[in-house]
């Protein structure tokens, strides 16, 4: 089964595997690419807002905000 970043726990690590284009912005691959969402790091899942969205997540050594629509489109692989 394929696992995002947005189906993702607090405290839950994992290892991105791929960064997919999304459906309603194709530029918006390379910015997370650019926020160092690369396939082979390590990202945690620190914890989410209290409605669920935004999320926030540990990558590289530093706090990134996502919303779960985009965060669908960062597969990853528990570890």
């Amino acid at each position: 089964m394929s696992r995002t970043i947005a189906d993702m726990t607090p405290g839950e690590q994992a290892v991105i595997e791929s960064v997919h284009p999304h459906p309603d912005a194709p530029d918006y691959h390379s910015r997370l690419t650019s926020l160092g969402l690369t396939p082979g790091t390590l990202v945690r899942m620190v914890r989410a807002a209290p409605l669920g969205d935004p999320i926030e997540v540990k990558v590289r050594g530093y706090s990134l905000a996502l919303r779960r629509r985009e965060a669908v489109v960062v597969k990853v692989a528990t570890s």
